[in-house]
């Protein structure tokens, strides 16, 4: 498994274009860390991706638990890199403005190190009840289970929205399931299973005892999960914001925070249908291959 090569990093360059142009100041401080981090490892990788790829024969028969930190922090080239860290903008935007960038924080160092653990014991259920070893040494790298948990979030903050995929109006409740079929149809070599752990995973925050547990693991530090952010919401498609709703559950506020209406810095000018044909086709979501020793 190795980092394609594309000569020109367009991806990367269109990737900080987008950045300029949305404006550093403009973006949460840990959003902006996140994307600081994730480019700052694809300049300069720790490892290669065939060791720091997520499988269970390399991180659980192997003891190589680095593999949990690694993997989501290392892309296969700079169009998967470009297309996850564009989608990181529009959802770190909304969701650290609303959860407040502290609880932003904890939810994506818990989400990336909790989907990594999710996706091993998924690979590791099918290769048993399949009988199919191979499952245990497929190998997986990327952000975008990550960020279907934060879709999962964002979706369950804005239930009344649609997302268009394949030029069809999914209601965000289903938006992730159908992406993740989708996908799985469209790519069959993305990573199934990385991105239906990273569903799990929103679902354990939302409706299950995950958001409870790490309250009561932060304690009394300071940490807020209930930060609100009455205004605009957005909603997304599968490479980024598809647009947005006015969402005011208790009316229409006297004073909000103005959203950026120009979204073509967020999308590269390209329509919904673009975004999704341009992210399968360039692979976009975590590769799935056979490790290499």
């Amino acid at each position: 498994m190795q980092r394609r090569s594309r000569g020109i990093n367009t991806g990367l360059i269109l990737l900080l274009s987008q950045i300029f142009h949305v404006g550093i100041n403009n973006i949460p401080p840990v959003t902006l860390a996140t994307l600081a981090l994730n480019i700052w490892f694809f300049l300069n990788p720790q490892k290669p991706l065939y060791s720091s790829c997520l499988s269970v024969e390399k991180c659980y028969q192997q003891r190589d638990w680095q593999r949990l930190l690694l993997s989501p922090l290392h892309h296969a080239d700079d169009w998967h890199l470009y297309f996850n860290m564009a989608s990181v903008l529009w959802k770190g935007i909304n969701l650290e403005r609303r959860l407040g960038s502290r609880w932003f924080a904890y939810v994506i160092t818990t989400f990336s190190v909790l989907t990594g653990v999710v996706y091993l014991l998924l690979q590791f259920a099918v290769a048993e009840f399949m009988d199919e070893p191979d499952f245990k040494r497929s190998c997986a790298v990327g952000f975008s289970g990550v960020l279907f948990a934060l879709k999962v979030l964002n979706n369950h903050y804005c239930p009344g929205g649609f997302v268009n995929i394949l030029g069809f109006p999914v209601p965000n409740r289903f938006a992730c399931w159908v992406e993740l079929v989708a996908i799985h149809l469209f790519s069959p070599g993305t990573s199934f299973a990385g991105h239906l752990a990273g569903i799990l995973v929103g679902l354990m925050y939302t409706q299950g005892p995950l958001k409870k547990i790490m309250e009561a693991c932060a304690g009394l530090g300071g940490f807020s999960s209930s930060v609100g952010y009455p205004g605009q919401q957005y909603y997304f498609n599968s490479s980024g914001s598809s647009g947005y709703q006015d969402y005011y559950p208790h009316g229409r506020p006297d004073h909000y925070e103005e959203a950026p209406r120009n979204y073509d810095t967020y999308t590269a000018g390209l329509s919904e249908e673009e975004q999704l044909e341009r992210a399968l086709q360039a692979s976009l979501w975590d590769r799935e291959t056979s490790a290499v020793d």
